[in-house]
């Protein structure tokens, strides 16, 4: 009750408090916390995501440079990627896509 007391008093004499409790003070510095670890996980996230994506632009690039090839040495693009089994359309024309 004195700590009750004591906040009335002062209340009481305009005298304003000058720190929070340090209840309250740990909580906000907890939230605070766990607020900037996520916004670091994103960050990273983000990192992540980004060289990933790089990453499958590079396959891109690699993936049109081999149908090129496959396109000069089969006159066809339409292969399985399973068994490597060429798919020559079945009217004899090849890949007219061009």
């Amino acid at each position: 009750m004195a700590k009750n007391t004591s906040k009335k008093i002062k209340e009481l004499k305009g005298i304003k408090p000058e720190k929070i409790t340090e209840d309250q003070l740990k909580r906000i510095q907890d939230i605070v916390n766990s607020i900037n670890r996520g916004q670091m996980e994103i960050g990273s996230m983000e990192i992540q995501k980004h060289e990933i994506m790089h990453k499958m632009a590079i396959d891109r690039d690699k993936l049109t440079i081999l149908q090129d090839e496959l396109q000069k040495d089969y006159k066809t693009t339409d292969i399985n990627i399973h068994d490597g089994t060429i798919n020559y359309p079945e009217n004899g024309e090849v890949n007219k896509e061009d």
